[in-house]
């Protein structure tokens, strides 16, 4: 089963890491909204920016919003 969502952050692992999907692909662990901001921009969302990811209908939160980094 795939997401309907073309990004997802997974919940929070015990390290406070969280993986970040887009599209069928992981691109990396996020320590904060920073690196998901990269991952984007990578991945070719080069308008990305932090208040564009916490706001973003585009982006399926597991386990918590974009203020959770704690398991």
């Amino acid at each position: 089963m795939t997401s309907a969502q073309p990004i997802v952050i997974y919940p929070p692992t015990g390290d406070g890491g969280r993986r970040v999907r887009v599209n069928d692909r992981f691109v990396g662990m996020a320590y904060g909204l920073l690196d998901i901001v990269e991952f984007l921009r990578l991945a070719g969302l080069e308008d990305a920016d932090d208040d564009w990811v916490r706001q973003s209908d585009a982006i399926e939160w597991r386990g918590g919003g974009p203020g959770v980094w704690e398991h």
